[in-house]
């Protein structure tokens, strides 16, 4: 899940931070021979380097804090058995805390994760995925019950389910748990992660310093269950496409991203409509404008309200794609500038009322632009009721709404309580979890709206791409999948693609898959082929 939204891009320069000038106390940790003149320094760009990211809580205070003096960490381990893929597979659950610390060994945070250990000779040698949600500041139940655990949600209906008990779960015959050991992890302030001893939770909320936290947990999850020679794998759903973008580089380590060593690559990462550019500025751009019009057409094209002529949803999107990014961009472009004649006007507005089921004198009175939120109630609005922005399958009354982004999207207010509930089952039924906590499912009061989106660690040309981009190079055998829902107005496939595109990774280990879904694309049928995808990459078959 995100919660900063879709139509907010262009983080990566609305945060820049002017990159420092490499000191001599820097030059001597990278290894560097003598100082460069001041004049070598000013004409090489290659001198000048990043901020180190800071470690969190990097002062040992009088009495430094050790792992021994917190609470011994809570595990539970629980033994299981299912069905996949026409395997009977035995498997081990292990949920609880895992201490992290800092560079002085001072612990800083429990991290609770849910581990998916399968009982065979050969376990300690399987693959491992780890897997995330987004938000920032979302729990990774999502995925866990979504499509990737081996439990899942069952909801009356696979779209517009009731957001009324009774709810359950049941044995998940698509989980890649046959293919992979799965880690779910809960980052700080999420689910039952905290922070203790002399860290703030805030010092986890921010892009380097989540990443970093996570990588942590990485190295000690590494360590503590002999999995180094495993091959290793990131998943992450909306935010979490940002943060498994940047987790390579905390990974790997350096000098200037987490100031140690830890020499971790990643085999392959997995995107699930991912955030790459999230901004707190809204993007107005005629480009950021024609990336909406596949979602706004797709949707038409859902509940009948253009004509389909023959055309599969992905075959309509890609056609008004197309048309978006020229046709329709151009005008945009031309109009503003005062270059775009009345009759052109009205021309493009017949096509796109064609396109959208808006009628043409909406699309002239507004100049050719229609909000996202303004469109998922015109389009339906004869009939009373509003299209989701997480899923515009969905839909509510108009009447009556809250405007809650959330609660009262159409998407996320009926699937929301079956997860929730499900996931309460399992833990307390399954995997006999007790805390003395609640679980924080989704946490925007400190989490969220107290997220620092500047990267000083990263110079100043970091975006999540970027990263990507140098993950890619460091690790040549690195692969990437970029699973995209046509109905996701909150992260749209054609931003992810419009993003990737500028990034210059290589495209033969970049693998990009829309589905008939939304936001939470495992979500109306489509359980299926994503997860027969995902196993593709963790196999190396993906095509």
């Amino acid at each position: 899940m995100i919660l900063v939204w879709k139509a907010h891009r262009g983080a990566g320069s609305a945060f820049r931070l002017a990159a420092l000038a490499v000191t001599m106390s820097a030059l001597a940790i990278t290894g560097a021979a003598a100082a460069p003149t001041a004049k070598e320094a000013d004409a090489s760009p290659a001198l000048t380097m990043p901020k180190p990211a800071p470690d969190v809580v990097t002062r040992i205070s009088e009495r430094p804090l050790r792992v021994e003096d917190v609470a011994s960490a809570k595990r539970f381990v629980s033994q299981h058995a299912t069905h996949i893929r026409g395997k009977d597979i035995k498997y081990r659950a292990v949920a609880g805390e895992t201490y992290i610390t800092n560079l002085y060994g001072e612990p800083t945070a429990s991290i609770f994760s849910f581990s998916y250990l399968v009982d065979a000779p050969a376990s300690r040698d399987r693959p491992v995925m780890f897997v995330f949600n987004g938000g920032p500041g979302s729990s990774s139940f999502w995925l866990h019950m979504g499509v990737v655990g081996p439990r899942r949600v069952v909801l009356d209906r696979e779209i517009n389910p009731s957001n009324l008990p009774p709810f359950g779960y049941q044995d998940n015959d698509l989980s890649p748990l046959d293919v992979a050991d799965l880690v779910f992890v809960d980052p700080v302030g999420t689910g039952f992660s905290h922070a203790v001893g002399n860290a703030k939770a805030s010092d986890f909320y921010g892009v380097e310093e989540d990443a970093d936290a996570n990588a942590r947990f990485i190295e000690a999850w590494l360590t503590e269950h002999g999995r180094w020679n495993s091959k290793k794998f990131l998943m992450g759903e909306s935010y979490g496409g940002t943060r498994a973008a940047v987790m390579p580089r905390a990974l790997m380590g350096g000098p200037f991203f987490g100031g140690t060593l830890r020499g971790i690559t990643i085999d392959g990462i997995v995107m699930v409509s991912p955030s790459l550019s999230p901004t707190l500025a809204p993007d107005t751009s005629a480009m950021a404008t024609a990336l909406d019009l596949p979602t706004l057409a797709v949707t038409a094209w859902y509940h009948g309200r253009v004509a389909r002529d023959g055309r599969s949803a992905g075959q309509f999107y890609e056609d008004v794609k197309r048309f978006g990014a020229t046709d329709y961009k151009d005008a945009l472009e031309r109009l503003a500038k005062g270059q775009l004649s009345a009759a052109g006007k009205s021309a493009v507005a017949a096509r796109l009322a064609a396109l959208t089921g808006v009628a043409a004198d909406e699309w002239e009175r507004r100049d050719l632009r229609l909000p996202v939120g303004e469109f998922r109630k015109l389009l339906l609005g004869k009939q009373g009721l509003e299209a989701g922005a997480y899923d515009s399958r969905y839909t509510m009354p108009l009447a009556n709404s809250g405007r809650d982004p959330v609660a009262d999207d159409p998407a996320m207010g009926k699937y929301s309580p079956g997860f929730v509930a499900a996931f309460h089952q399992m833990l307390r039924n399954e995997l006999g979890v007790s805390m003395p906590i609640p679980y924080n499912f989704i946490t925007w009061a400190d989490v969220n709206f107290g997220w620092r989106w500047n990267r000083p660690a990263g110079g100043p040309d970091a975006t999540p791409v970027r990263d990507l981009a140098m993950a890619m190079r460091r690790t040549e055998g690195m692969r990437l999948m970029v699973a995209s829902g046509l109905y996701d107005f909150v992260t749209t496939p054609a931003d992810a693609e419009h993003d990737l595109a500028g990034g210059n990774l290589p495209r033969d280990r970049v693998f990009l898959r829309n589905y008939e879904s939304g936001h939470m694309l495992y979500l109306g049928d489509t359980a299926e082929a994503f997860a027969n995808d995902v196993r593709a990459l963790i196999e190396n078959k993906l095509r």
